[in-house]
């Protein structure tokens, strides 16, 4: 096993550098650079007459290098390349061209609001999900189980931002009522509150967005654990031990319940993670949330290439990282599989 984590970790080296190889390059030929932008800024700044128009003319002649040189332009796209490189073996993340900060600090501050919405719809899609599914599966084509599939793919089929409107002009001060605040994840006094009162503050501000994000994600998981329950439940050694006469609460937790969570089990640290940096973009619009999803998003809009490919370097380490751990709960869940015969 020790051998298949070297090798794992030695494919993650190609990985990511392919990742921010085509990546960069895409970015060499995007027109509307940092620069650009922020001498556009200044030739707007300018004013519209004669006068303001050939200060922008001098302001491009004068400054302009100076800006490639701020931003590292001035070098060689490869030179660039190589030191991009070279600060990322380091952890060093770069700076905002745009905000003057540290890629680090912006996705401290970022964190927040990821780890909420992330967190709390990992853990309550799961915990709805696997217990529905369980009762789906031992009800199969049963009343239950249809009208329970039929709202299930109906969740699935709405998108989560028609759906974070509808909840908005509903509940939030669009037409109905004024049930649910529109911004951030606490109050401007939350200071101020007890612990329960920031708790319940806390809450009231996540119900809405979290409703959004949980209901599209059920059905993944439901139908992922009922069909393994299925599978399970139609195997010869489910029949054997029926015809010993357990009973069908024993067969089912002792013996089919082991074997039919596996995919589930080895798919929990993706989900977890993959909840904290996948965030819906869309959804953080709506409910003014300042998260991951909304850094990333402004970061390509902006041509900030430091947060772009900074981010980009960090989820995709933790993707492999965490690709490799899910691989390895397959062995601590199924003592069967042994990674050693791999490549044999």
């Amino acid at each position: 096993m020790l051998a298949y984590i070297l090798k794992r970790i030695l494919l993650m080296v190609p990985t990511l550098l392919g990742a921010l190889t085509i990546t960069f390059v895409v970015m060499q030929f995007v027109p509307g650079g940092p620069v650009e932008q922020i001498m556009a800024e200044a030739r707007a700044g300018q004013g519209g007459d004669t006068g303001g128009y050939k200060a922008g003319r001098d302001l491009d002649k004068t400054q302009l290098e100076e800006l490639k040189k701020l931003y590292g332009f001035d070098k060689p796209a490869h030179v660039r390349y190589v030191e991009m490189l070279a600060s990322f073996a380091r952890f060093d993340l770069g700076r905002s061209f745009l905000q003057n900060k540290e890629v680090w600090q912006l996705i401290k501050e970022k964190l927040p609001v990821s780890i909420s919405l992330g967190l709390w719809t990992f853990l309550i899609s799961y915990l709805i999900s696997v217990p529905l599914g369980v009762a789906k599966a031992v009800r199969e084509g049963s009343r239950f189980d249809t009208v329970t599939t039929f709202f299930v793919l109906l969740g699935y089929a709405i998108p989560g931002f028609v759906l974070g409107v509808l909840l908005i002009v509903l509940f939030a001060g669009g037409t109905f009522f004024d049930w649910f605040p529109l911004r951030g994840l606490t109050s401007d006094n939350w200071e101020e509150l007890s612990w329960p009162a920031r708790m319940a503050d806390y809450f009231w501000h996540l119900a809405l967005p979290l409703t959004c994000l949980v209901i599209g994600s059920f059905a993944v998981v439901t139908m992922l654990t009922k069909n393994t329950f299925v599978e399970e439940i139609r195997k010869q050694y489910v029949l054997v031990a029926r015809a010993k006469g357990l009973s069908q609460q024993r067969v089912l937790y002792k013996h089919i319940f082991r074997n039919a969570l596996i995919p589930l089990v080895t798919g929990f640290p993706s989900a977890f993670i993959g909840a904290f940096f996948a965030g819906s973009v869309l959804i953080e619009t709506l409910f003014s949330l300042d998260g991951l999803g909304l850094l990333a998003f402004e970061s390509v809009i902006r041509r900030d290439y430091p947060v772009v490919l900074g981010s980009l370097y960090l989820f995709t380490l933790i993707a492999l990282v965490v690709k490799l751990v899910s691989d390895l709960l397959y062995m601590v869940v199924d003592p069967r599989v042994q990674f050693g015969s791999v490549g044999k």
